[in-house]
This record gives C-alpha cells, sequence and structure tokens, in this order.
C-alpha cells in the first residue's frame, strides 16, 4: 500500500490510522524506534542486496546499535549483513557508497549526526554527484541514518546539520518524527536510487520504558501490512486558519502543545511536518500559506543558516501577497550548543518561546 494523499495539495492528512489501508488490518503502535527496526527488517528480508553497516550495531549479546534500533537482527540476519566496523565514519561512507555503486542496498548508520563531518567528501562530492557524472550510468541506492538533536550531550554531540545537506543536488534530506512515517519513509528511502539521509532526533526514539518524554506520546499506528510513505510528502498534523507553523522532530511536538493552548485563546493553527527538507513539499506548504496568511517556522537547527530560513525564502516567492505578517522563525540560539541541562533548556525552543512567537505573528 502506499500512502493516500490529498488530491488537492499532496499533503498527508493529519492522524495516520487503520482507515488508510484495509480496515481488516490490525493497526499498532509504535515508537520510532520499533517502527525502524521493523522497516529494517522487511527490507532486508525483501532483498538480499540489503545490508546494514556501521559501529557497534552487530555486538553479540550487545544494545543494537547507539540507540537500541537494531536489537534482534543480528540473531536473523547474521553478521554477513550485519557488519560492524572500526570508529570511521569515513570507512563506513566510502564502503557503503562503493556497495551501492556495485548494485547493493546499504543502511549506513552514525551514531551521531555530528559525526557526518567526518565524510562530507564522501557524501557531498562522491555520492551525491556519482550519478549525474555518470550520465545516469551508476546510481547510489544508500541510506544514511543520523540521529540529531539536544540531549544533554554537549557541543559535539546534539547538532541539528540537516541545512549543511539541503544546499547539496543529488542528496534527498528527511526527517522523521513519528512512527507511521518513519517506518514507511524508511522503506521508500532503501527502495530509491539516490543516496538518502535520515535524520532522527534522539529524544523520539521511545527505547523501551521511555514511550513518552516530555508529556510527549512517542507512539503513533502503523498498519501491520505493507505499506510505502512518499518521499517528498508532508503531512498536516494540525489543522487550522490563522497561521501555519511547520516544524520538525521535538520542535514539531512543541509546536502541537503551543497550539493545543492557542487555542483556548481562539488562534487556530495548522501544523506541518514537512517530513521532507530536500526535496520540500512546497504545494502543500504554500497552499497552507495562502490560507492562513501567517507562517512560522521552527527547529533546533541554529537560526542563521538554518533550513527554516529556506523555507521562509521560498514562501516569500511564492506567497509574498498572501502574507499578513512578516514570517517568523523560531530556531537555537547561535552558539555551540551546552552541555548544562539549564542552558541546554534556555539556547532550544519552548513552548512558551513557539507560542509567544505565534500570537506576536496573529496580533
Amino acid at each position: 500500500m502506499v500512502l493516500n494523499s490529498n488530491e488537492s495539495s499532496g499533503a498527508v492528512s493529519e492522524k495516520p490510522s487503520a482507515s488508510r489501508a484495509n480496515d481488516d488490518v490490525p493497526v499498532r503502535r509504535l515508537t520510532i524506534g520499533e517502527a525502524l527496526r521493523e522497516a529494517i527488517a522487511e527490507e532486508m528480508r525483501r532483498d538480499s542486496n540489503v545490508f546494514l553497516i556501521g559501529e557497534d550495531i552487530g555486538v553479540e549479546g550487545g544494545f543494537g546499535g547507539a540507540f537500541g534500533v537494531y536489537l534482534g537482527l543480528l540473531e536473523e540476519f547474521g553478521h554477513g549483513r550485519i557488519i560492524d566496523t572500526p570508529i570511521s565514519e569515513k570507512a563506513v561512507a566510502g564502503a557503503a557508497i562503493g556497495a551501492a555503486v556495485m548494485g547493493m542496498r546499504p543502511i549506513a548508520d552514525v551514531q551521531y549526526a555530528d559525526f557526518l563531518f567526518e565524510c562530507m567528501d564522501e557524501l557531498v562530492n562522491q555520492a551525491a554527484k556519482l550519478r549525474y557524472m555518470s550520465g545516469g550510468k551508476l546510481t547510489v541506492p544508500m541510506v544514511m541514518r543520523a540521529p540529531v538533536g539536544a540531549t544533554g550531550r554537549g557541543a559535539q554531540h546534539a547538532q541539528s546539520p540537516e541545512s549543511y545537506f539541503m544546499h547539496v543536488p543529488g542528496l534527498k534530506v528527511v526527517c522523521v518524527s513519528d512512527a507511521y512515517s518513519a517506518k514507511g519513509i524508511l522503506k521508500s528511502a532503501v527502495r530509491d536510487d539516490n543516496p538518502v539521509l535520515i535524520f532522527e532526533h534522539k529524544l523520539l526514539y521511545g527505547s523501551k520504558g521511555r514511550e513518552s518524554a516530555g508529556g510527549m506520546d512517542l507512539t503513533a499506528e502503523v498498519p501491520a501490512e505493507e505499506y510505502l510513505f512518499p518521499i517528498g510528502r508532508a503531512i498536516v498534523k494540525r489543522s487550522g486558519q490563522h497561521v501555519t507553523v511547520v516544524a520538525t522532530h521535538v520542535a514539531l511536538y512543541r509546536c502541537l502543545a503551543a497550539a493545543t493552548i492557542l487555542a483556548t485563546e481562539g488562534i487556530e493553527c495548522e501544523v506541518i511536518d514537512p517530513v521532507s527538507l530536500l526535496p520540500l513539499d512546497g504545494e502543500t506548504l504554500w497552499e497552507s500559506v495562502r490560507k492562513t496568511g501567517r507562517l512560522v517556522i521552527a527547529h533546533e537547527d541554529t537560526l542563521t543558516g538554518g533550513w527554516g530560513a529556506e523555507v521562509a525564502a521560498r514562501a516569500a516567492e511564492e506567497c509574498l501577497f498572501s502574507l499578513e505578517a512578516p514570517i517568523r522563525r523560531i530556531a537555537s540560539a547561535d552558539v555551540p550548543m551546552p552541555a548544562a541541562p539549564g542552558l541546554e533548556q534556555a539556547v532550544i525552543p519552548s513552548v512558551e518561546r513557539i507560542a509567544a512567537s505565534i500570537r506576536e505573528v496573529c496580533g
């Protein structure tokens, strides 16, 4: 099953449920971690060319990678397809790209997205450009999974570098924020003939005993049947008519919480999860902005050069004469992420700051 869409805008409707598939097919509530694990296992069973490569992902009796996503996969698929590597992101990326060019479909893992800077040449100058430079004779069907976000780990383990890779033609850039889209889009990424970077927030995996965090329910309805979520499709998480709010990862949940508060004040927010940053579902975003006349963008990346700047620029180009207020971006301060919990919370967007900014835009 491919996810049904809103025919007028291409947007996925607000709340995925069993009605999207056959009503007789059971729907479970899974965490993002569980959904990713299920997607990987299904794709590895479906195609023997799919394999995993990364650090600490296939340790006997281990923890299934840095965040437990691979638990149990070693027992089913063995070391031939769950490949542990030395601590070298350049080696991980280089091996994955080479395997992809030769017809395999690797899923590569880096323990923190910050470590992608160790393999920028491999991703930016090789993976992203080989198909173009070969006139289409080569493809690079690889997936790179990378955890992002501030979780008390300090400046070198807390960045959200998605915007760096939006600048690179030839890559696809995805941010998953719920289990439904996480499973479906990972399966789509594995089957794509282009390199896909999937960014996942560390607070949203929902490991055992942590199915909720900070009041956020980290589970979502996931059908048991086969389905794909298309790359380049946004999800309207909440409908509203006064302001369009675009956000990813934890900021998305904080925007939803702010929207609930603001609804009691008569401000109805339309909250959209773009899911894919490259390609971006502009059709869905601009249709919403033209309806509401206002746009607020929230993300955990820094303000300067964050992906919200690109969305704001495109919105100004596409919807300028529909805007009734200036576009507002809410982001982390332009500082290295502090390790101290109190300072970290002062840097990243909060529900209160998001709500205050929306009030100003709607005032």
